[in-house]
């Protein structure tokens, strides 16, 4: 792991993040943001989080009408749309980000889809989310992710990877689910999960730096972070 991602593993840090880690570098480190799709919108539910930043982003919500979240949307204050899984509705070049917060474990056809988000990103646009990695059957899931997986596939299509760094461990989602999801496990979405703590204790020990922890804790993951862009952007990274 640590060889073959050893660039997109960030050495500042090795904490578990969530998807809006990258969210919250964007908008204090970059340029504006005018307009936004979140790629698998479900309830619509991150709409909130972009207004409560910037109120006048353009946020577009997006998905397929028989997502299981979809039918517990109750919302109308927001610009949602309905797409076939594969081609995204607008055109080329137009959206500053796409965000996708654990959805691409539930797509039919990742690779077509990923060659139309890179296609609506502006240029130096950015691909920014999570996917499942050893995470247990949700909500229609199809697939989990290795983060050799996702590396592989965002250059497939012609996404420039930045960065990936862990989320929540996969033992603490197993543990989760297997208890019937109780509300106390939600703590560990956002504060340092209980392997990752382990392991983190485990490479202080070591004498380990951030990269080798973020690789061993990425092994373990339940939750793969990453931060892409539809060029090279390696110069606006937040390492």
């Amino acid at each position: 792991m640590l060889q073959l991602l050893a660039r997109f593993l960030p050495n500042d840090h090795s904490r578990q993040i969530s998807s809006e880690y990258y969210l919250k570098w964007l908008f204090e480190k970059q340029q504006k943001i005018g307009r936004v799709i979140d790629l698998g919108c479900g309830t619509g539910r991150s709409v909130d989080y972009f207004r409560s930043v910037d109120p006048s982003v353009e946020w577009v919500g997006l998905d397929i009408e028989d997502s299981p979240e979809v039918k517990t949307r109750r919302r109308n204050d927001a610009e949602f749309y309905s797409f076939d899984g594969v081609n995204i509705p607008f055109d080329s070049d137009t959206f500053d980000l796409v965000y996708s917060k654990q959805v691409l474990e539930h797509v039919s056809h990742p690779r077509d889809l990923l060659r139309d988000v890179r296609r609506v990103l502006r240029p130096g646009g950015f691909f920014i989310g999570s996917a499942s990695c050893l995470e247990p059957y949700h909500s229609n899931s199809l697939w989990n992710y290795t983060p050799y997986g996702l590396r592989y596939l965002f250059e497939e299509v012609g996404l420039q990877l930045l960065e990936l760094r862990p989320g929540v461990d996969g033992v603490s989602l197993t543990f989760r689910r297997l208890l019937g999801a109780p509300r106390l496990f939600d703590f560990w979405f956002a504060h340092e999960s209980p392997l990752n703590m382990m392991i983190g204790l485990g490479g202080r020990i070591l004498g380990k730096g951030h990269r080798w922890t973020n690789a061993a804790k990425l092994v373990f993951s339940g939750h793969i972070c990453f931060l892409a862009s539809k060029e090279d952007g390696s110069s606006i990274s937040p390492v």
